[in-house]
């Protein structure tokens, strides 16, 4: 009885295994794509060129397909891989040599895409937009990580089936159904990337085409590039919902709540791409008006999930008899990392959210389009409330897969680097936010668009995100050092897998939720609604032959 009592808490040592290899290539990508960040935040700066013949669009393509893609994927496969197994009592080993196939071939096609990057083939940045076109190997090696992907996905939705048919009748584990949600979610998004890249990019690389139509490419990337917010947002939620109530003491505030806010995320995140695409001619106005608004319906969830947070946190202040309106603010552990970092990160995501609601807003977002104040978001929400929270898991996550501590040294460590890291994304997001309002533009080196009154505007807050981003690239030395302990140096000994239970008095959730053909009928419905119609339109008004590419290409 005792050693199933301990199975139960805790991760299999061989899952362990797995998602330790996802985090290692994970923190190895954000090793060199923090570096390729604070590069560009130098030469941005006017104050620094790049050595070596070293191409600015090259370094900016490194960062972004780095960090907004392969650090990304790991760490959220590794993380999920590890709470399905320690929230069902472990994976079969057909899910294990399942999950070991999806790793390997993620891995191959990132060496594959980086390969190509850093031959200056592929310097087409992280959205890859066409007319740019990079060698055929990067996106063959997209196309790997993608289905790899989808192989490590389906190892985690075959254990969490493995429960649902052992345990009839009863609501999946919490932290199971939501990674199953992500990773449907991922898969559902990711079909639209996969096909303009195999159907479009890849050929046309190979020389097999001589022209792609760039609207359906870029719709095509929308569609999967939205949702790809919400896949890095969602294990965040996870630990926001799950894990976090646990570290403090306190309980799940509604476990139906939060299976719900997840569905609510599966059925909103998707039909929503042309909220990227509202300055793009040849997209009917009402049907981007449509896609707005299901934009807006993803707030719901949101502040769903702000309520819960601020309630389960009310709720253990007032157990430790905290009083008045933010009492028990002051109550929380602000000592422990594991609950500090992941605040910061809650926290960052108050203004990452407005600046979103201006962003899919039709006239606000006319002002700040291709403006830097859109990197300046990215960096609030993945690189601050996606990013940080990310750490946080790690610094528990790791050792517990290591079989090891999170010593007062290293939490204290963690937190120091908590604070560098906001600090500098302070300077950098913030400076990003200011320069976008006045127009300066995203994807760009020091320039002088607009002319030099215009740049001599610019150059304060180019200077201020030099600044952010050393001071954000010491956090990254700071976390990598943190890692490298935690796998190989720290203490022997167990720590803890948190995750929190519901209130004792809590009804159970009810088993609609685990209606797949229920929900991704829905998701298919919206899908269908939202895109049918304006793809047929884009496809039958397609300039000609290759005028309409080199109309694009002009531009």
């Amino acid at each position: 009885m005792a050693n199933e009592t301990v199975a139960k808490v805790k991760v299999d040592p061989r899952d362990a295994k797995l998602s330790m290899a996802h985090f290692f290539v994970a923190f190895s990508a954000l090793a060199l794509g923090g570096l390729m960040g604070l590069l560009q935040t130098l030469v941005r700066s006017g104050k620094w060129e790049l050595p070596w013949g070293i191409d600015y669009y090259q370094v900016l393509t490194v960062h972004g397909v780095l960090l907004g893609l392969v650090l990304t994927t790991f760490f959220i496969m590794g993380f999920q891989y590890a709470a399905v197994s320690r929230t069902t009592g472990g994976h079969s080993n057909a899910a294990r040599r399942l999950g070991w196939i999806g790793f390997w071939i993620m891995l191959i096609g990132t060496l594959m895409a980086a390969t190509m990057i850093l031959l200056k083939e592929a310097s087409v940045l992280y959205t890859f937009y066409a007319p740019l076109k990079a060698h055929w190997i990067f996106y063959l090696g997209l196309t790997f990580v993608v289905v790899g992907s989808w192989i490590d996905g389906a190892a985690q939705i075959m254990t969490y089936a493995k429960w649902r048919k052992n345990n009839p009748g009863q609501p999946s584990p919490l932290l199971s159904f939501m990674a199953v949600i992500n990773t449907v979610m991922w898969i559902v998004a990711t079909l639209g990337v996969a096909a303009t890249v195999l159907f479009q990019l890849l050929p046309w690389s190979l020389g097999l085409v001589d022209t792609v139509d760039v609207l359906v490419s870029r719709t095509l990337f929308w569609y999967f590039g939205h949702p790809l917010v919400y896949f890095w947002l969602l294990p965040a939620y996870m630990c926001w919902y799950a894990i976090i109530p646990k570290i403090i003491g306190g309980k799940i505030f509604s476990d139906s709540l939060a299976r719900l806010s997840f569905i609510l995320f599966l059925l909103f995140s998707i039909p929503v791409g042309f909220h990227h695409q509202l300055t793009e001619p040849g997209i009917d106005p009402a049907w981007k008006f449509l896609q707005v608004i299901l934009t807006f319906m993803v707030v719901i969830p949101s502040l769903m999930t702000a309520f819960s947070l601020f309630a389960t946190f009310e709720r253990y202040g007032r157990s430790k008899g905290a009083t008045g309106l933010f009492g028990w603010f002051r109550v929380l552990p602000w000592n422990d990392a594991r609950f500090t970092v992941p605040f910061i990160g809650m926290a960052a995501f108050i203004p990452a959210g407005a600046g979103g609601i201006i962003n899919a807003s039709n006239q606000m977002d006319q002002v700040v389009h291709n403006t830097i104040w859109i990197t300046g978001h990215f960096h609030l929400t993945l690189a601050t409330s996606v990013v940080l929270t990310f750490f946080g898991i790690s610094y528990w996550l790791i050792p517990h897969l290591t079989g090891r501590k999170l010593t007062k040294a290293m939490n204290k460590l963690a937190i120091i680097q908590a604070w560098v890291w906001f600090i500098g994304m302070t300077f950098m997001s913030g400076a990003m936010h200011f320069e976008g309002l006045l127009g300066g533009p995203r994807r760009s080196a020091f320039s002088t668009y607009g002319g030099a009154k215009q740049a001599a505007e610019w150059i304060p807050y180019q200077v201020a995100q030099a600044v952010g981003g050393s001071i954000l690239f010491l956090g990254i030395i700071l976390v990598l050092i943190i890692f490298v302990n935690l796998a190989f140096f720290a203490p022997k000994g167990e720590e803890e897998f948190p995750v929190a239970e519901a209130e004792d008095n809590a009804e159970k959730a009810p088993m609609v939720f685990e209606n797949w053909k229920l929900w991704l009928g829905i998701t298919a419905a919206l899908i269908l609604f939202a895109y049918t119609i304006p793809f047929i339109d884009i496809i039958q008004n397609a300039p000609p032959g290759s005028k309409g590419f080199q109309t694009w290409n002009k531009w």
